[in-house]
């Protein structure tokens, strides 16, 4: 069996559910060239929690963690199983590594899981999991994180990170119409950090990227990333996917991580 890569999706607003675009096309081809895997292993930017954890339910329901949108949106369901057993296993996982975590057995998929998923998987018919991020323990915490449930892999468990390559709402609600030169600055730097497998200078983004502070004024939309740099192998090679800039300011990369 082909080991599965890991993969970092920036996922959009959550208008992309709706109409994803071009990007709703990458990742459509994406699901289609990795397959069906036995299960999906999520980190979103949109739940945090002081300690790692996993959705343990065996029915998640479809989060609307917004509001202010279109009201066909609300309707819009994800019905993907979940997995006990795998949450189980990356609980155990995440144990072995020295972590205190915990398995969440009511939570469901907020949008920046099953919107993504929406495209690559319409059938609903992988089970997922979500794992939740912890802002304030920075990036190496999230590589360290990812690592810890490399071994997924074993099981045929795909694991994907879904933030945002760039995340500058302030700036998005100016409306910037054409795309600013530094997010496709800052998505360049990224781009060559990944490149050159240069982790160290990555995880120090803020202090030593290009504009990192106004891509990123909070942490939590770009550390999805890191768990999935984590989960991947060390001879990783990374494939961009995807490149745009939405509304000027959101870089909407996307990265497989062969």
């Amino acid at each position: 069996m082909i080991p599965l890569p890991s993969v970092f999706i920036s996922h959009g607003s959550p208008m992309h559910a709706l109409q994803a675009g071009r990007a709703g096309t990458a990742w459509a081809a994406l699901g289609k060239r990795l397959g069906k895997p036995q299960a999906i292993l999520i980190a979103s930017a949109h739940w945090e929690t002081n300690l790692p954890m996993v959705t343990g339910t065996a029915r998640p329901e479809t989060i609307h963690d917004f509001s202010g949108f279109p009201e066909p949106l609300y309707r819009l369901r994800y019905n993907a199983p979940g997995a006990p057993a795998v949450a189980t296993r990356a609980h155990a996982l995440l144990k072995e590594a020295g972590f205190t975590a915990a398995i969440d057995g009511t939570r469901g998929l907020d949008h920046g899981a099953w919107a993504p998923l929406l495209y690559m998987y319409p059938d609903a018919d992988v089970p997922v999991v979500q794992l939740s991020l912890q802002p304030a323990l920075g990036p190496r915490h999230h590589l360290r994180l990812g690592r810890a449930l490399r071994k997924l892999e074993e099981d045929n468990v795909l694991v994907i990170g879904s933030g945002h390559m760039t995340h500058n709402l302030r700036d998005w609600m100016r409306g910037a119409g054409q795309p600013q030169p530094y997010a496709q600055e800052f998505a360049e730097w990224v781009r060559e950090r990944l490149e050159a497998h240069d982790l160290d200078t990555l995880a120090d983004y803020r202090a030593r990227s290009p504009h990192g502070a106004r891509a990123h004024p909070s942490d939590e939309h770009f550390l999805p990333l890191f768990v999935a740099l984590g989960a991947a192998r060390e001879d990783y090679k990374p494939e961009r996917i995807y490149s745009a800039i939405d509304s000027g300011v959101l870089s909407m990369d996307a990265y497989v991580f062969n």
